[in-house]
């Protein structure tokens, strides 16, 4: 037997033959039965596919497959126990094609990690995962980041964060969730008992969402990893991260960069940080936040002997005195602290729409640990 997906049109989507090196592990256990599904939905069967060699990943990543392609598929896998992780990523499959994946998934119980990045599901798609995480107790990584969620499809998403205990890695960046969508998905990430890393950036979160946002993680006891880069948190949004800090005593890694946090906003965080015992890496670099700001977040660790920072990212500013001798304490106090200020970026492409920033920091210190 070997694997199988199909064409979104009725031509079949992969003309090269399924030679990507990122499709070199799946496969579908019957050959027959993808074949029947192909008919039914009146695509045309993917023969590069076809010839694929069976394995535990099914990955399928910009091949075009529309909603019929993604119908075929999902009807082949409903029944499937070899694929264990699925990437469907790029492939136009609209709120119907994730409506027909949504519903193999409430069938199939072997399959435990997706990626259904960039494909417009829109609120359709939202409701159709929603539904299906209610059910579903076997899928615990899903990427679903760019994805054109908004508000509305917030509200869906936040009743599966609310009851799904199973999910432990989740990805919503790049959507276009505003503020009611943060105090939706707050609400929901304070009562999730089973997120260990969200990632929610790149959307459009602000005061009153990313206040809502930052209460939600305060009250959360499972979360490890969180990500809220490149949202609009500002000040009001880092005074209720800083209060976060204070309650959280999980949370082991935290990036609030690129988030138009100044000096006020960093004293806050500051605040929650002299206080905090847990937390082993915080990003905040591409924040206005002045020498005052970074020397205020300095100082906290200073004042914080029970700290667990291990790697400390602050904005590129030009260096004062006050805050170089601050630097040059903490690291006397805390020899193993990776403290790093700055950043040389360039712009990286990551998918078509999405562009990310590498960062390449300056060290101060002993930089023989130094993560690039």
């Amino acid at each position: 037997m070997a694997a199988a997906a199909a064409g979104g049109g009725g031509s079949g989507a992969d003309g090269d033959g399924g030679s990507s090196g990122e499709e070199d592990a799946g496969g579908l256990a019957g050959e027959s039965r993808y074949l029947a599904a192909c008919r039914a939905c009146g695509v045309t069967p993917a023969s590069g596919l076809l010839r694929r060699t069976p394995g535990p990943a099914l990955s399928l990543r910009h091949r075009g497959l529309g909603p019929r392609g993604a119908k075929a598929l999902a009807l082949s896998l409903m029944v499937d126990t070899s694929v264990l992780t699925l990437d469907l990523s790029d492939n136009w499959l609209l709120g119907e094609g994730a409506a027909a994946i949504a519903e193999m998934l409430k069938e199939n119980c072997y399959v435990s990690a997706v990626d259904l990045s960039d494909n417009k599901l829109g609120v359709e798609g939202a409701k159709a995962f929603s539904a299906m995480l209610l059910e579903n107790t076997t899928i615990v990584s899903l990427q679903l980041s760019g994805n054109e969620f908004d508000d509305h499809a917030a509200k869906y998403l936040a009743d599966a964060i609310t009851a799904n205990s199973k999910v432990e890695i989740l990805d919503l960046s790049y959507n276009m969730f505003g503020d009611k969508a943060g105090e939706v998905l707050g609400t929901a990430i304070a009562e999730n008992i089973g997120l260990k890393e969200l990632k929610i950036s790149w959307n459009h979160f602000h005061s009153q969402g990313a206040a809502a946002l930052a209460k939600g993680l305060g009250a959360n006891i499972f979360l490890k990893v969180l990500d809220v880069s490149f949202n609009g948190f500002g000040n009001s949004g880092a005074a209720a991260l800083g209060e976060a800090l204070k309650a959280n005593n999980v949370l082991e890694e935290l990036n609030v960069s690129n988030n138009r946090i100044s000096v006020e906003g960093a004293l806050h965080v500051a605040a929650g940080l002299k206080e905090n015992k847990t937390l082993k890496r915080l990003n905040m670099t591409r924040n206005p936040m002045q020498s005052k700001g970074c020397c205020g977040v300095v100082k906290a660790l200073q004042a914080n002997s029970g700290t667990g920072l291990e790697i400390l990212d602050l904005p590129d500013i030009p260096v004062n005195k006050e805050l170089t001798e601050l630097c040059d304490a903490v690291k006397i106090l805390f020899p193993n602290l990776l403290l790093r200020h700055g950043e040389n970026t360039k712009l990286q492409t990551k998918s078509p729409w999405k562009i990310e920033l590498r960062t390449q920091p300056k060290v101060v210190g002993n930089s023989q640990n130094a993560v690039a």
